[in-house]
């Protein structure tokens, strides 16, 4: 079996811009990825009361895969997910939730499944986000200790 790894980090310093490819960043407890929307305060929900539990987002590969099988336009960027893990499967991913793991130096916990919406299909501009992603969208995180991530770090349960 194989070890799930970082393949690809993404992060937008707001809300409306694009998704940056980075090969590494850093993971800041409490607040979320150096440089992204979440850490900045400038995420579409930044203000929310939930802000808590959107730190930082998780998909597995797989289901990025899986919808290009089926059709599916979306490339990882377009997703609007911080981290891409590569090794493990929807199921897998998803059974994380209420849990904590180390991903390269930074311990979290997933808190939740993210439930796809329509923003990555308005910013991307392509359509059925939401019904490709239905079941496969990733996962919020907390960030629970500062670490760096890097391309090829393992995730470890």
């Amino acid at each position: 079996m194989l070890t799930p790894t970082v393949r690809q980090i993404f992060i937008a310093p707001s809300a409306d811009q694009p998704m940056q490819e980075v090969s590494e960043v850093m993971a800041l407890a409490g607040k979320g990825l150096e440089g992204d929307r979440y850490a900045l305060g400038t995420g579409t929900y930044s203000a929310s009361s939930r802000n808590v539990r959107r730190h930082a987002t998780l998909i597995a590969y797989d289901a990025i895969e899986t919808a290009r099988r089926a059709g599916g336009e979306f490339n990882p960027s377009e997703t609007r997910r911080n981290i891409v893990i590569e090794g493990i499967s929807v199921a897998d991913i998803n059974a994380l939730v209420g849990k904590a793991f180390r991903l390269g130096a930074a311990l979290m916990k997933a808190v939740e499944i993210c439930v796809p919406c329509e923003r990555p299909s308005l910013l991307s501009g392509k359509s059925a986000f939401k019904e490709t992603f239905e079941q496969s969208g990733g996962l919020r995180v907390e960030i629970l200790e500062d670490g760096r991530i890097a391309q090829g770090d393992a995730l470890q349960t």
